[in-house]
């Protein structure tokens, strides 16, 4: 069993990116590893970057790699203070990290002298010079502001800190006719069963994995989704073709704690397994667009705008807290669009 290993930035984060050929006990003993996860982009797995790692790998140690003790103590404490007003792991994860890069690199400052100005030099002189992305520049702010402001007890003011500009994509979409042959794709009812939810209610990959059984309502055919993100509950319409096809399944799978689980009984399908679903009946239906699961639900909210459903409503669906982030499906619906004359036909 041959493998390689190297250090890489991964969403603004050190990592350490580690290549094999498909084996399936190296696959098993990396999953064991904190943090690890899979890039599809990379195409390879990732963990974090710590000396623990580099020593695992026999990767050169990293030089000053770790925040002072008071550094690493006041972490911990962001983390504790994160946890009890209940954020979620993902953003206590992103923002400690964030943390944890400005603080190595005021690692010789104490805390109590950080200023402003010092949070502008890291922007220019770490962020900036690395070519890191406006989103990780955006996660530090954020970070920094809530350390800064809760244990701290200091404001630092954002406005002066270059925040960048949000580049303004559009979501990708598919049309109906291939988001057809993507659920028509497989043949196991369990993996045509999942793709076809998170279309059919416009669902996030974790919203489907937290599903129940008991949060199917086929007496009102609605969708409880409970603990969405944001913490917060939404119902979503099931469509009577879905919940026939839920029966078939439940027939044949009978999932006890989750709605879809994975080999073992009562514990969470794997999000990795579900991105490979999509991926093979990408593969089997001949579509070549890079498309992602959460294509399907910009997909769904996009074809309920054609379809004529207000905006309000589909706001209400997604769960989207502010408008203006459903609004930005407008701009992709191509019905309105398709009837506009060009000039050019009356030259």
């Amino acid at each position: 069993m041959t493998w390689t290993a190297k250090p890489i930035k991964h969403k603004g984060e050190n990592r350490i990116a580690v290549y094999f050929d498909k084996n399936t006990e190296l696959i098993a003993r990396i999953k064991h590893v904190e943090g690890a996860r899979w890039s599809q982009q990379n195409t390879a797995w990732h963990i974090p970057d710590t000396t623990e790692n580099r020593e695992r790998f026999k990767i050169e140690p990293l030089t000053n790699s770790l925040p002072s003790s008071e550094g690493i103590a006041n972490i911990e404490k962001f983390k504790q203070w994160l946890r009890s007003k209940r954020y979620s792991e993902s953003t206590l994860t992103t923002y400690s990290e964030a943390l944890k890069s400005f603080l190595v690199f005021y690692r010789e400052k104490p805390i109590a002298d950080i200023t402003n100005e010092d949070v502008i030099i890291y922007n220019n002189e770490f962020i900036l010079k690395n070519n890191l992305s406006a989103s990780y520049q955006n996660q530090i702010v954020n970070a920094l502001k809530l350390f800064f402001r809760t244990l701290q007890n200091k404001m630092m003011v954002v406005d002066t800190i270059h925040r960048p500009k949000r580049a303004k994509l559009l979501p990708n979409v598919l049309s109906k006719e291939e988001v057809k042959l993507i659920l028509n794709a497989h043949s196991n009812i369990k993996h045509k069963m999942m793709l076809s939810l998170i279309y059919s209610c416009g669902l996030r990959c974790g919203e489907l994995l937290a599903l129940q059984p008991i949060h199917i309502d086929s007496i009102r055919n609605i969708v409880l989704l409970k603990n969405a993100k944001g913490k917060k509950d939404r119902i979503v319409p099931l469509s009577p073709k879905i919940l026939e096809m839920l029966r078939d399944y439940y027939k044949v799978y009978k999932p006890k704690t989750y709605l879809f689980e994975g080999q073992t009984i009562g514990l969470q399908y794997d999000a990795r397994s579900l991105q490979l679903i999509l991926k093979q009946a990408l593969q089997k239906s001949g579509i070549t667009k890079p498309a992602t699961l959460h294509w399907l639900r910009h997909s769904y909210a996009t074809h309920l705008l054609e379809n004529g459903t207000d905006l309000r409503y589909i706001q209400e669906l997604l769960g989207h807290s502010s408008s203006k982030t459903t609004e930005i499906y407008t701009h992709v619906s191509t019905k309105s669009i398709q009837q506009i004359k060009s000039p050019f036909d009356d030259l």
